[in-house]
């Protein structure tokens, strides 16, 4: 339950001009899962079955004879895993299920759309393997396919249904124990995603990402960490003409154990480069402008931050 729910217009940020969407969102999601596991030898088949049953509420304030309006709908989500391991250290999988994509209340009462709970269906086919006892690796290709993609307007505070979306990636996963007391991991994901029935970009469908991670822990109580993370640039709008730029950013931290203190530093944004975190295409006019403007509006990624922490645990 959400109460007082508001997107309003407003002037330096304090004085109200006037409200778009005002009211309480109340959603209750009620569920149960069965699932079973069959082996045949190297096989191990799990099928499973999951129920939802979930309520939309929502008043909206800004109706002069308000009341609460509800809607209800149930879904049944078949799951089939099919796991095969031809040797300890090596397991081939496929991972497969029906689910469902969870909506906004305001869009499911205001818009009485058909669709409160669209499908998806996604399926994993993948490796894990551990050649030794310090290196783990794990592949993976993917699908989704859903059967309504929603986007959120934030001018009008609304959810707007968009169409059917296909999306096929592929993951890699790497942890590697270089030394007894240095730990890496690695991971790198590409997706493409589309609209079905036009082909076109879906706004913030991230292609591609890579992440690392170092860190270090000693019998002395020294440890300390290094985590980076790469997001490719991605289309801001379904033509690609508008593009929200990716970024790299690195964090560290140092700490020492000792007894029952834990002493820390930790740094934000090291290398200190802008960056921005969240971005979307959205159309605005400033007050020297003729016609309005769609471009990138979007909040500054955390600059170069420290700080020192020490813990005590009784």
């Amino acid at each position: 339950m959400v109460n007082d729910n508001e997107l309003s217009r407003t002037r330096n940020r304090r004085e109200t001009l006037s409200r778009i969407q005002f009211g309480d969102i109340n959603e209750m999601n009620l569920f149960s899962y069965v699932n079973t596991e069959f082996k045949f030898g190297k096989w191990l088949i799990n099928p499973g079955l999951r129920l939802d049953y979930i309520k939309f509420g929502y008043t909206d304030f800004l109706q002069q004879n308000y009341q609460r309006q509800t809607t209800t709908q149930s879904t049944l989500s078949p799951k089939l895993n099919i796991l095969y391991n031809p040797q300890n250290n090596l397991q081939f999988y496929v991972k497969s299920g029906l689910g469902f994509h969870s909506n906004d209340s305001r869009v499911v009462l205001q818009q009485t759309t058909k669709e409160i709970l669209p499908s998806a269906f996604g399926t994993d086919i993948g490796a894990i393997y551990k050649p030794n006892s310090k290196l783990v690796l794990n592949a993976a290709l993917w699908s989704l396919f859903s059967e309504q993609e929603f986007v959120y307007v934030g001018d009008e505070g609304i959810v707007e249904p968009s169409g059917k979306t296909k999306r096929y990636g592929a993951d890699l996963g790497i942890r590697y124990q270089a030394r007894d007391w240095l730990y890496l991991n690695t991971d790198v994901t590409y997706a493409y995603a589309r609209t079905v029935s036009e082909d076109e970009f879906i706004p913030l469908a991230v292609p591609f990402t890579w992440t690392f991670g170092a860190n270090t822990e000693f019998k002395s109580g020294w440890y300390a960490g290094l985590q980076s993370k790469f997001i490719a640039d991605r289309p801001a709008n379904e033509d690609n003409s508008i593009t929200a730029e990716g970024y790299f950013v690195t964090d560290i931290n140092l700490g020492y154990q000792i007894n029952k203190f834990d002493i820390m530093l930790s740094v934000a944004n090291v290398f200190n480069v802008d960056w921005n975190e969240t971005q979307f295409a959205t159309t605005s006019q400033l007050a020297n402008e003729t016609t309005p403007v769609t471009e990138i509006h979007f909040t500054p990624g955390t600059p170069f931050f420290a700080k020192v922490g020490v813990t005590y645990k009784f």
